[in-house]
C-alpha cells in the first residue's frame, strides 16, 4: 500500500512540475515589425536615439515641438541617458528616449545596461512595450533582444510577497534588421532555457539536491516525451560500473548521488555532442572544509549541471535538429564519519587510480567518472561544464569562463559562439608539462597539482579520462553566479552553448 502512495506521488510532483514550468513562469515574447505599426497593443514606447543622428532618428515620429523639449532638457543622447516625453507619440502616452552614444562605436558589452535601463522603468508597469531599434547596429539586434530577457529575469519563489513582473510582450521595431522569426524563436528558447538553469542555481540546498535534479530530468522528459530519453543511475548501479571517485564525493552525505543522462533526439542518426554538467547541490568541501564566510553560496556549485538541463530545455523548445546528450554528475559534498579523508586512494571508473589529497577538489572526482561513462554514447565531442575552481576567478575575474582544450578546432568554434552570443570564454593552457604536478608516489594520479596553475592542473586531470574523444572543459566557476547586492545563478553558459549547437547545424545545412 506504502509503495501505491509512493507511485501516486511521485506522478502528483510530476504534474505540479509541469504545471509550474508551463503556467506560472511565463516567459517574455518578441514581436518584430519593420515600420512602426498603426495599430499596436504596447502601452509604452522606447525609441533608441544615435547621438550623432538624434534629430535624423526622431523625425518619422513628428514630435510637436521636439526641438524646443531637446533644448530645455539638454538632452544629448548620451550612453544610456534616458527622457521621458509629455507629448503623446504615435498613441502612446508614455514614451521614453534612451542614447545610444556614438551608435558606431558601440559595443556588445553595454547593451545589458541599455536593456536593464527599459526593463526597470517597464517591468512592474506594462505588460506590452515597443522598442525602437533603427539607430541600434543591425548586428547588435539579436544581442540586444537576448540581453532584455536576461535583464526581465526575476526570483522570488521564496518570498511570501512575490514580485509584479507583469511585461509580457516586448514590440521590435528596425527599419533595417539581421532578426527574423528563426532566431527570435532561438532567443525565446535561450531566455527559457537560461532562466530554467537560473531557477535551478538559486534553489537552496535543502530543496535542491541529488535525488531533486533527478526528478527535474524526469519531469522534464514527461515534458518533452517525443524529444527527451532520461536514465538514472543510482550508487548502487554506480558501484557496479566501478565508479568509486563519484562514490568517494557522495558518501559523506545522507544524500544519495545520481548520475544523470538525457538523450535528445536519439532517432537522429549522427553522434552525440555530449555534455557534461558538475552538479555538486552544496559543497562543504567536505573533510577539507570550507571556511563558513560565504559558504550559502556553495549551492551554486550544481550551475553546471543548471546550465545542461537549461539547454536540453531549450533545445526541446526550438527543436533543433541534432542529436545531443546531458549529463549530469549530481552528489552533495558533506564531512561526515563515513566521508573521504584526505589521503584515500580510489579506483575510477577507467582502471585510473587516484589519491584524495584535498576533499574540496571534489567536482574532478565526479567528473571524471561521468566522463568515462558517456564513451558508451560514442560522442562526437564533450564539453564538461563545471564551477571547478577558485584559481579560474583569479585568473578570469567574473567577465568570461575558462575554456580547456587540445583541441585547435573546437576551441575555435566555442569561441565563436561566445562572441556571438556576448557569453564569451577564453583560452588556457592544457599542455602535458602539467600533467607532472598532478604526480602522485602512491596511486596513478593526484587530484590536486599544488598552489600553482590551479585551474590548469584541474583541466589536465580531467583530460586524462577524455583522451578517447574530442574534449573541452569549461570552468565557469567565475560567470555562472554573482555575489553581493545583486547576488543570484546568471544561468551561464546556456546561451553559449545553445549558439554553438545552432551553429553546428547550420554548417550542416
Amino acid at each position: 500500500m506504502l509503495r501505491i502512495a509512493t507511485s501516486y506521488l511521485k506522478v502528483f510532483n510530476e504534474i505540479i512540475f509541469i504545471f509550474y514550468r508551463l503556467g506560472s513562469k511565463q516567459t517574455m515574447k518578441f514581436t518584430l515589425d519593420h515600420a512602426f505599426p498603426t495599430q499596436t497593443a504596447s502601452e509604452s514606447l522606447w525609441i533608441l536615439v544615435d547621438s550623432e543622428q538624434l534629430q535624423t532618428n526622431l523625425n518619422s515620429y513628428q514630435i510637436s515641438q521636439l526641438e524646443e523639449v531637446l533644448t530645455a532638457t539638454h538632452f544629448k543622447a548620451s550612453f544610456n541617458e534616458s527622457l521621458a516625453l509629455i507629448a503623446k507619440v504615435a498613441e502612446h502616452s508614455n514614451t521614453q528616449l534612451l542614447g545610444l552614444g556614438n551608435a558606431t562605436e558601440l559595443k556588445a558589452t553595454k547593451l545589458a545596461k541599455l536593456a536593464q535601463t527599459i526593463i526597470k522603468s517597464s517591468q512592474n508597469k506594462f505588460k506590452q512595450i515597443s522598442v525602437d531599434l533603427s539607430a541600434l547596429p543591425a548586428e547588435l539586434h539579436s544581442l540586444f533582444a537576448l540581453s532584455l530577457t536576461q535583464a526581465a529575469y526575476g526570483y522570488d519563489e521564496f518570498k511570501s510577497k512575490k514580485n509584479a513582473f507583469v511585461l509580457e510582450t516586448i514590440h521590435l521595431i528596425a527599419s533595417q534588421t539581421t532578426l527574423d522569426d528563426a532566431q527570435l524563436n532561438l532567443i525565446h528558447a535561450v531566455q527559457s532555457g537560461q532562466s530554467y538553469a537560473r531557477d535551478l542555481g538559486n534553489r537552496p540546498g535543502n530543496i535542491c539536491f541529488p535525488e531533486y535534479l533527478a526528478d527535474q530530468a524526469l519531469s522534464l522528459a514527461a515534458q518533452y516525451p517525443d524529444r527527451l530519453k532520461v536514465t538514472v543511475l543510482d550508487e548502487q548501479q554506480m558501484a557496479d560500473l566501478g565508479m568509486h571517485a563519484f562514490l568517494a564525493v557522495s558518501k559523506g552525505s545522507d544524500r544519495p548521488g545520481r548520475i544523470i543522462t538525457l538523450e535528445y533526439n536519439a532517432k537522429i542518426e549522427q553522434a552525440p555532442v555530449v555534455l557534461v554538467g558538475k552538479g555538486v547541490t552544496f559543497d562543504t568541501g567536505g573533510i577539507s572544509l570550507k571556511p563558513g564566510l560565504g559558504m550559502d553560496e556553495m549551492k551554486f556549485d550544481m550551475c553546471g549541471a543548471a546550465s545542461v538541463l537549461g539547454t536540453m530545455q531549450a533545445l526541446c523548445e526550438v527543436q533543433l535538429p541534432i542529436h545531443v546528450v546531458g549529463a549530469i554528475a549530481a552528489a552533495e559534498n558533506m564531512p561526515s564519519g563515513g566521508a573521504t579523508r584526505p589521503g584515500d586512494i580510489v579506483t575510477t571508473m577507467s582502471g585510473q587510480t587516484v589519491e584524495i589529497l584535498n576533499t574540496d577538489a571534489e567536482g574532478r572526482l565526479v567528473l571524471c567518472d561521468t566522463l568515462t561513462y558517456v564513451k558508451r554514447f560514442n560522442p562526437a565531442l564533450v564539453i564538461d561544464i563545471a564551477t571547478l575552481t577558485g584559481a579560474c576567478v583569479v585568473a578570469l575575474g567574473k567577465v568570461v569562463s575558462g575554456l580547456f582544450t587540445p583541441d585547435d578546432e573546437l576551441a575555435q568554434a566555442l569561441q565563436q559562439a561566445g562572441e556571438q552570443s556576448h557569453d564569451r570564454v577564453w583560452r588556457m593552457p592544457v599542455m602535458e608539462d602539467y600533467q607532472e604536478l598532478l604526480d602522485s608516489p602512491f596511486a596513478d594520479i593526484a587530484n590536486i597539482g599544488g598552489p600553482h596553475g590551479g585551474a590548469i592542473t584541474a583541466a589536465c586531470f580531467l583530460e586524462r579520462f577524455t583522451r578517447d574523444y574530442r574534449w573541452a572543459h569549461l570552468d565557469v566557476a567565475g560567470t555562472a553566479w554573482l555575489s553581493g547586492a545583486a547576488k543570484g545563478a546568471t544561468g551561464r553558459p546556456v546561451p553559449l552553448l545553445m549558439q554553438f549547437l545552432a551553429n553546428r547545424v547550420e554548417a550542416k545545412n
